[in-house]
């Protein structure tokens, strides 16, 4: 399995920016599938946005679609998500997750590599 580690969580105001990096380990990262999920207090983990071992594929929940972009840079093993017009409704630790698989995963149960998280809040 891979090692995940995310960074670049903070608190932000409302309608501020942040961007989330999570730094793979390993040699066979580009043939993982890559996502970022957020977990709330009280509440389920749920995905943010998914992309595929190539990163032509991505996926949102709509929730963050037109805010959010999620990216990946396999030369050094890192994705990233770039995270805009933030909403004190976004406040979540945000975790990376990782499968080894050219297929396109979209929920939390198709994952089995994990960080530890980053916690994100934003401030009204």
């Amino acid at each position: 399995q891979v090692q995940l580690v995310e960074s670049g969580g903070g608190l932000v105001q409302a309608g501020g920016s942040l961007r989330l990096t999570c730094a793979a380990s390993g040699r066979t990262f580009s043939t993982y599938a890559m996502g970022w999920f957020r977990q709330a207090p009280g509440k389920e983990r749920e995905t943010v946005a998914t992309i595929n071992w190539s990163g032509v594929i991505t996926y949102y929940i709509d929730s963050v679609k037109g805010r959010f972009t999620i990216s990946r840079d396999n030369a050094k093993n890192t994705v990233y998500l770039q995270m805009n017009s933030l909403k004190p409704e976004d406040t979540a630790i945000y975790y990376c997750a990782a499968k080894r698989t050219f297929g396109v995963l979209t929920t939390t149960t198709q994952y089995d590599s994990w960080g530890r998280g980053t916690q994100v809040t934003v401030s009204s």
